[in-house]
């Protein structure tokens, strides 16, 4: 009996020290949590409260004007907000397809061999420093579009209706256009990797049985892998453009920097990011407030696009996993 009550205590004991154990573990990651949420927070708090002075002084209008005058003291943020959306855009529509085609290469016509070091390669384009990107961008990309990509731009289509004042510019091979190559090229890493995971999350049994049924392998493609993994890819393209939105380095380098609203993708302009890289170390008093509300800005439409994009992803884990 005595040794029954001597293991019934130590066991007694044990148990209350790992339930001890396990609230504070528990007490540990729920403080890193909230440590995150309270950074976030205080990222954006403290930007909001830097830029109250041209908030109070410009209100709403600071949003909608395109006039950026220190001297002055008129600053709006059209220009730059115009800007990073733009090449944002242009870097979607250059990534998306390619990434497509590189992730349906990889998981559906590459023989097995290759496939692994091709995708090392193109994942490895994720770690290449920004500053790269730039200076690649600015000493051969921007020589070849002043030398051949910008003539024919405005020789083609710089005459057609409606788009032609998209095209039209001096051939200078700095702007809009070239900054969204640049960034293009930047997100289809990300985009590829995660287009490629969720392609190999279909199941076989499904494209075999298309197969069979004799569905080629783009009928296959287009109707079953696509529809299959649809809210994953919508995710991966959010997550490349979160990235594209807050790229600084590389776009300061070859958009032009100037805060002046044109039409023409070919014209010099400017990003919220690539603003405040430039001019932030010099700014002084409501000069300093403009750009703290553009980070602002910049933040909080950073953050929906990653959070829609996490809620795609998550939407698609939960359907694996009723399935």
């Amino acid at each position: 009996m005595t040794s029954i009550a001597v293991t019934h205590t130590r066991l007694v004991t044990q148990a209350r020290r790992d339930a001890s154990a396990d609230r504070k573990f528990r007490a540990l990651v729920v403080l890193a949590a909230f440590i995150v949420l309270v950074s976030l927070i205080g990222v954006a708090f403290s930007m909001l409260w830097g830029g109250r002075e041209v908030l109070s002084e410009q209100g709403l209008g600071f949003f909608f004007s395109t006039e950026w005058n220190p001297v002055e003291n008129r600053y709006g943020a059209l220009v730059p907000i115009f800007g990073t959306l733009v090449t944002s855009v242009i870097a979607l529509m250059i990534a998306v397809p390619v990434s497509f085609g590189i992730a349906v290469y990889l998981t559906e016509v590459a023989p097995v061999w290759l496939r692994t070091p091709v995708g090392s390669a193109i994942e490895l384009l994720a770690g290449i420093p920004s500053i790269i990107y730039g200076m690649w961008g600015l000493f051969v990309l921007v020589p070849m579009m002043t030398a051949y990509v910008t003539p024919w731009l405005n020789d083609h289509l710089g005459a057609l209706p409606f788009i032609g004042e998209l095209f039209q510019g001096p051939p200078i091979g700095i702007g809009l256009l070239t900054a969204g190559f640049v960034l293009s090229i930047m997100v289809i890493p990300f985009i590829s990797s995660v287009m490629r995971e969720v392609f190999l999350t279909v199941p076989v049994r499904l494209k075999e049985s298309a197969y069979a049924l004799g569905a080629t392998r783009w009928e296959v493609v287009w109707n079953i892998v696509l529809p299959y993994t649809r809210s994953a890819v919508i995710g991966g393209v959010f997550l490349g453009l979160g990235r594209a939105l807050g790229e600084t380095m590389a776009v300061a380098y070859v958009v032009g920097n100037t805060v002046r609203f044109s039409a023409s993708l070919l014209e010099p302009g400017t990003t919220i990011a690539a603003l405040i890289a430039n001019d932030f170390a010099e700014a002084t008093d409501s000069y300093r407030s403009a750009l703290l509300l553009l980070g602002f800005v910049l933040f909080v439409v950073t953050f929906f696009i990653l959070a829609i994009a996490r809620l795609m992803l998550l939407r698609l884990s939960r359907r694996e996993g009723v399935r």
